[in-house]
């Protein structure tokens, strides 16, 4: 059983912080944020971490892009009917464990097991890797898009992991491989390097109208939507909210219609590789914060 008084969870934080892992509260027994905004408040500073955990028993959260790793999470079934598709299922497999085996036969590469591991509450497995230097690698999910495939799923930028010394539904995350974290092998980031992006083509808005209140919005439109498709690999979607909260103050002022700016922002987004679905919640968490100081143009 977890230590009601947070002492267990803090040394659990505390080991992995002292991997310069990025770590941040749970909710106690789950594996909820216990905050907001738990990506950029993960911290490896032991001070940090040790105010945190003196409030209560929290589980801990490893966020993953930040630490530099790449998580993969080899999951089991998780009731009777949840079984392999039939592609999976002609190899014989039954869970993650085996589908990552079939990948690695399939490669000629042997099986990767000799990283630092985590079991997991439900019997699945973590296995901790190095991320490739510079490369923003993203979260990815069983069979989609450059997942690896059924059971299979993996915790990069955007993404996180429930650390050792936490528990679930009463059961525990406990090391099984206190090794060294190893690199990603080279195999395994080339089925996870997304696809290229199409050439990029400059985005200009294009506003009807003329005089000083044309001109200035046209450029205001431009210069945000641009520091959305100009943003490097680690700043999109901070570009993104930026660029929200901006346009929302004309929003907000009347000045452009709500639609119209997560249109253009959306289009920026996905120019440079953003998810939609997280592209429209950040636009409109900025959009809200924006519409907080009203701006207008005078005439």
């Amino acid at each position: 059983m977890p230590h009601q008084d947070g002492s267990a969870q803090l040394t659990a934080a505390l080991d992995a912080a002292s991997r310069d892992w990025r770590v941040f509260p749970l909710i106690p027994s789950d594996k909820r944020p216990a905050v907001s905004e738990w990506e950029t408040r993960a911290t490896a500073d032991p001070d940090r971490i040790t105010r945190a955990w003196s409030v209560g028993a929290f589980n801990v959260g490893i966020a993953t892009g930040p630490s530099g790793l790449i998580v993969i999470d080899l999951d089991k079934p998780k009731h009777p009917g949840d079984t392999p598709p039939a592609a999976w299922a002609e190899h014989g497999v039954t869970d993650g464990a085996d589908v990552l085996a079939v990948l690695c036969e399939r490669h000629g590469q042997p099986f990767p097991a000799d990283t630092y591991t985590v079991g997991t509450w439900s019997g699945g497995t973590h296995l901790y890797f190095l991320a490739p230097e510079g490369e923003p690698l993203r979260n990815t999910a069983g069979d989609s898009a450059r997942g690896l495939g059924w059971k299979v799923d993996t915790r990069a930028w955007g993404g996180l992991v429930v650390g050792a010394g936490s528990t679930y539904d009463g059961h525990p995350y406990a090391v099984s491989n206190h090794g060294p974290v190893a690199p990603l092998p080279g195999w395994l980031a080339e089925l996870l390097r997304p696809a290229p992006l199409p050439p990029q083509r400059p985005m200009t808005v294009a506003l009807s109208g003329h005089g000083r209140r044309t001109a200035f919005l046209r450029s205001a439109i431009n210069g945000e939507v641009q520091r959305v498709t100009g943003s490097g690999p680690h700043e999109h979607n901070n570009a993104l909210y930026i660029a929200a909260v901006a346009l929302g103050q004309l929003v907000s002022g009347g000045e452009l219609s709500e639609a119209d700016v997560t249109g253009w922002l959306v289009t920026a987004a996905l120019q440079v590789g953003q998810g939609e679905r997280e592209a429209r919640r950040t636009i409109a968490s900025g959009l809200r914060a924006g519409a907080r100081r009203p701006r207008r143009v005078a005439a």
